[in-house]
C-alpha cells in the first residue's frame, strides 16, 4: 500500500470525525439518510452521465489502485535497458529476439519486436508514441472520473440543502418539522465537501501523479530503445537515460 494515500486517508478520517465528535459529543447529528441519498446517490449518477460506462465501473477499482504503492522501478528500467544496450552493441540488435518474450512490460516487449523486425527508426517512434499517447488520454479519463464526482459532491449538497429550506418553510407551522428540514439544509452541503475533499480530489490527484510517473516510464523506455537501435554507445546511452533522473537516482558507470 502507498504510504502518503493510507496515512493521509486515515489523518484526515481521526482528525476529521473526532473533531466532529468532540463539537457535538457525539456523531449522530451528522448522521442524516436523506441528505445521503441526495448527495452520494446523486453525485455519483451525474458523474455516470458525464462518463462512459465502461469507466463509471472501474471507481472501486481506481479507488483501491489511488491507495496501492506502484511498481515503477526507473533504476531497474535502465539496467535492463543497459543491458539490452550491451548486448546489441556486441551481438547485433537482432541478439535482442530471444529475449522478447521474457520482457514482462508489454510497452518495451514491443518496442524490442520492432527493433529485431528492423522496422525504421521513425517508424518504431511514431508507434510507440502514439501508444503512449493513448495511455495517457486512458489515464487522465480515469482520474477525470474522479475530478468530476469531486465537483458534483458539493453541487448536489447545495441540492440537498435548497430541498431542506423548502421543506423548512413549507412547514413553518409545524415545530416538529422544523428540526428535520434544518438538518437537511445542513448535513447535506457537509457531505458535499466530505465527499469532495476528503475523497474525490485526493485520489484523482494521486491518479494523476501515477499516471506522471508511468508516462516517464515510457518515455524512458522509448528514449533508450531507439538508443539501441542507433547503436549507441553504451556510455552514451547511460548518459541519456540518466537525463530523465535526478541526480542522486542515476546510474553510474560502477553499476553497469
Amino acid at each position: 500500500m502507498e504510504k502518503g494515500s493510507i496515512v493521509g486517508f486515515i489523518v484526515c478520517f481521526l482528525l476529521m470525525f473526532g473533531g466532529m465528535f468532540i463539537s457535538a459529543g457525539s456523531l449522530m447529528p451528522y448522521y442524516d439518510l436523506t441528505s445521503i441519498f441526495i448527495t452520494v446517490g446523486g453525485s455519483v449518477g451525474a458523474t455516470m452521465m458525464a462518463n462512459p460506462w465502461a469507466n463509471s465501473m472501474k471507481l472501486g477499482s481506481l479507488f483501491q489502485l489511488a491507495m496501492k504503492q506502484p511498481s515503477n522501478e526507473v533504476g531497474s528500467l535502465i539496467d535492463t535497458l543497459l543491458t539490452f544496450g550491451e548486448k546489441a552493441r556486441k551481438e547485433g540488435v537482432l541478439s535482442l529476439e530471444d529475449d522478447v518474450a521474457e520482457i514482462p512490460d508489454p510497452f518495451l516487449q514491443k518496442a524490442i519486436r520492432l527493433v529485431v523486425d528492423g522496422t525504421d527508426p521513425e517508424v518504431v517512434k511514431r508507434i510507440m508514441y502514439n501508444e503512449l499517447d493513448k495511455l495517457d488520454a486512458r489515464h487522465q479519463s480515469y482520474a477525470q472520473l474522479f475530478t468530476d464526482w469531486g465537483a458534483y459532491g458539493p453541487a448536489f449538497g447545495m441540492i440537498g440543502t435548497l430541498v431542506g429550506l423548502v421543506a423548512l418553510l413549507g412547514n413553518l407551522s409545524d415545530t416538529a418539522a422544523l428540526g428535520a428540514g434544518m438538518a437537511v439544509a445542513l448535513v447535506t452541503t457537509l457531505y458535499g465537501s466530505i465527499l469532495a475533499n476528503w475523497i474525490c480530489i485526493p485520489v484523482a490527484a494521486k491518479l494523476n501523479v501515477y499516471n506522471a510517473d508511468e508516462v516517464l516510464m515510457k518515455e524512458i523506455i522509448l528514449e533508450g530503445v531507439l538508443s539501441i537501435q542507433a547503436g549507441d554507445n553504451p556510455a552514451i546511452l547511460r548518459e541519456r537515460l540518466n537525463s530523465f533522473l535526478g541526480a542522486t537516482e542515476r546510474r553510474g558507470a560502477e553499476d553497469e
